[in-house]
């Protein structure tokens, strides 16, 4: 046996790394994936909570589950969020009810 010559594993230390497969696109090129539909359109629960006006007050859930991963040590902004939405879902009653009496008056 030769010693001058690396052992296989001396060999395989010494190598190159191998280039690594990628999914990416190659550097250079210019095609950018399209982004499919779902990706687009907002969650239907994110845009219902951001059309009552209450966003902030869910924030507020998030934020407070996020730092105490325990709902109970959040009941006052639970409590505040529940709040705000009943006041919206109080305000869109009444608007309907307007808008039916409203369109009854007209007939």
């Amino acid at each position: 046996m030769d010693r001058d010559a690396p052992t296989a594993c001396e060999a395989q230390a010494a190598a190159p790394p191998a280039p690594r497969m990628s999914t990416s696109v190659p550097q250079g090129h210019t095609w950018t994936r399209p982004v499919k539909k779902e990706e687009e359109e907002e969650d239907p629960l994110d845009q219902l909570i951001s059309r009552s006006g209450c966003a902030a007050s869910h924030f507020a859930v998030q934020e407070c589950m996020a730092q105490h991963q325990d709902w109970r040590q959040c009941q006052p902004q639970v409590q505040a969020f529940k709040d705000c939405m009943n006041e919206q879902q109080a305000r869109r009653q009444e608007e309907l009810q307007r808008r039916k009496e409203q369109g009854s008056a007209h007939h």
